[in-house]
């Protein structure tokens, strides 16, 4: 893997977690990501504008994708409302390859040895992770494994859709539908005031940040595999949990770090073998 590659992928691990982090902080998750959203949006625009490729075909893929990401927002939102960044995180990003994998072997594709013991390690890095002792978020836990089913989901939607167009353009054509309707929502449910409170500088970084975090994820596919770029990538997955234990004064035990670790661990073996 090329040093370039390592940088970029690198980059997009500690963007990833730090938005992550600037949501999971807001009093109010649902409109700082509505906010983050859109920001997003009308920043990138000029640019998936300058970059544009758009294939017919690109079409179907977008639709499918952009519900994933709504369902996948709505989750995440959800989910930093009642739960910890450093037990979402790490469950989420973990599981997604897994269920890629494990899906992949449902329709005949060969499951090797070590794919196998990054399964397993996944699978024991989420229990450490959850906790073994004491009271147990099981609400979080689950929230978390259902995140982690639709990123697996829009990954495979993705790796077909963009195929059929510029990086830009499809993710602005997969997103810009997401932000209306969380905004639709938001104002339904929270009206304007709700918009301006939420509208901090916080929430307008972890726009900018969310979208830089992608382009930084396709400039490394572009110069290494995309197995070793997943790779890194999930280190974000050590990010966060230093970001929920430090930035957030979350409760991060040995066991919770040690679950994080293993899950990064079982996801290179995963990505890699």
């Amino acid at each position: 893997m090329p040093a370039s590659a390592f940088a970029l992928a690198l980059g997009a691990a500690v963007l990833h977690a730090t938005w992550n982090a600037l949501l999971a902080r807001s009093r109010d998750v649902r409109a700082a990501t509505t906010v983050a959203l859109v920001v997003g949006v009308l920043l990138f625009a000029p640019l998936a504008a300058a970059t544009w490729r758009m294939e017919r075909a690109a079409v179907p893929w977008i639709v499918a994708s952009a519900a994933l990401e709504l369902v996948y927002f709505l989750l995440l939102t959800a989910a930093y409302q009642r739960s910890d960044l450093s037990l979402v995180y790490p469950v989420a990003r973990g599981s997604a390859p897994v269920l890629v994998l494990v899906g992949a072997a449902a329709t005949g594709v060969a499951l090797g040895a070590w794919q196998a013991v990054g399964v397993v390690f996944v699978g024991c890095g989420v229990v450490l992770v959850r906790g073994v002792h004491g009271s147990v978020d099981r609400r979080g836990v689950a929230l978390a494994l259902v995140i982690g089913v639709t990123i697996a989901g829009y990954t495979l939607v993705d790796k077909q859709g963009i195929a059929h167009a510029s990086a830009l353009s499809y993710l602005e054509l997969v997103l810009a539908p997401v932000a209306l309707a969380t905004l639709a929502v938001q104002l339904a449910t929270g009206g304007t005031a709700s918009l301006r409170r939420a509208a901090s500088p916080s929430a307008l970084l972890a726009g900018v940040l969310s979208f830089g975090a992608y382009a930084l994820a396709l400039g490394a596919l572009e110069i290494a595999p995309a197995a070793s770029v997943a790779a890194v990538r999930e280190t974000s997955i050590l990010f966060a949990v230093g970001l929920g234990a430090i930035v957030l004064r979350e409760r991060v035990n040995a066991g919770r770090v040690a679950g994080a670790a293993l899950v990064v661990v079982g996801v290179a073996l995963v990505a890699l073998a």
